[in-house]
């Protein structure tokens, strides 16, 4: 028998029905359960062969022994070692790499020194920084977050460099991120789930948390939404997530990538709604279901994303150098096969974690 285990936190909605759909799908040899462990030892297996990690990333002996579960076979959801050493700055250098358009971002030193380091620790750092020069590439208003923060966590509007100054001075020991803002007209959250299911949902960041899935709005084209959903399986197929979501900022026609380090992003039904929950809920279940089939006990069965492979196989990221994101060309809009959208006003991005 081939157990799937669902590694969870305080949510219930989501966990509890994938669990629930697994089971009532009754393939043979697989059955789901909420993970259980009660000892870790080295070496030992935990006994799944398929793990969802939801909370890991909130609990570092969750992530040590899901790397251990990871290393005796089992296949997690996501790989927790990418997972570790993933960030938000990273991937916008990877995005433009690849040809995705994403926001002006500067990185930032922490304000305070980490601990057991001193002054003495950054001689290769010139002080003070050309705050001129950064102030310039990301323009104001911009938002300053952490580089690798989560849950709209010690996220800040600046409106000027004062206003940057005296933020930043209350950072403490954070690595934060300077980035530009994004006025936009439409705003798109997307789950990627395999590499390969999408699911386009209008989002809009600024609403009260339950409501952000609440637009009433058609897309403007359908020429967009392909655009998104090709932007979209780039991102998660280069990162090697197999359960992210990906924002998307429409600026002028074009998506930019907003944020797309969630691999482990709100799908509860309370949030995200029932039409989408259903979606999150099935696919995942299929997915699971999937990876359990494919395990080969005492192997690696981890997700590998392209620019992992491409490095270890000593190839170029791509196969063309990509466009540089200021020359990638607007979608144009089609005549869209949904009903007439209306024309928003121009909003601004709630610059997420």
């Amino acid at each position: 028998m081939k157990k799937i285990g669902i590694l969870f936190g305080q949510e219930r909605s989501f966990p509890e029905a994938v669990i629930k759909r697994i089971n009532d799908k009754a393939e043979k040899g697989i059955t789901a359960e909420a993970v259980k462990i009660d000892k870790m030892f080295q070496n030992a297996p935990l006994d799944y062969a398929v793990i969802i990690d939801r909370i890991s990333q909130d609990v570092p002996f969750y992530r040590a022994s899901l790397k251990n579960a990871a290393i005796t076979g089992t296949a997690v959801i996501n790989n927790p070692f990418w997972w570790s050493a993933d960030e938000k700055f990273f991937n916008n250098a990877l995005a433009e790499q690849i040809g995705v358009p994403v926001p002006k971002t500067a990185l930032i030193p922490s304000r305070e020194h980490p601990s057991g380091t001193t002054a003495q620790s950054f001689s290769n750092l010139t002080m003070p920084l050309d705050w001129d020069a950064i102030f310039e590439y990301t323009g104001f208003p911009a938002y300053m977050k952490p580089f690798d923060g989560g849950g709209w966590r010690d996220v800040y509007k600046l409106h000027d460099k004062e206003d940057f100054f005296n933020k930043h001075s209350g950072t403490e020991q954070l690595v934060m991120l300077l980035q530009e803002e994004i006025i936009f007209e439409e705003y798109f959250r997307c789950y990627c789930i395999g590499g390969k299911h999408v699911r386009i949902m209008q989002y809009e960041p600024r609403n009260p948390h339950h409501l952000r899935y609440e637009v009433g709005k058609a897309p403007s084209s359908e020429k967009l939404l392909k655009t998104i959903e090709e932007y979209t399986l780039k991102l998660c197929n280069y990162l090697g997530y197999d359960f992210n979501t990906v924002e998307f900022a429409v600026r002028d026609g074009v998506p930019i990538a907003i944020d797309f380090c969630n691999p482990a992003p709100d799908a509860d039904l309370k949030s995200v709604g029932q039409e989408n929950f259903d979606w999150v809920v099935e696919t995942t279940a299929n997915y699971a279901i999937e990876r359990a089939k494919a395990q080969k006990p005492n192997q690696d069965n981890l997700t590998w994303g392209k620019y992992v492979k491409s490095a270890a196989a000593g190839l170029p990221l791509v196969a063309k150098v990509a466009a540089k994101t200021k020359s990638v060309k607007p979608a144009v809009a089609s005549k869209p096969k949904v009903k007439k959208a209306v024309t928003p006003k121009a909003k601004t991005t709630s610059a997420k974690k």
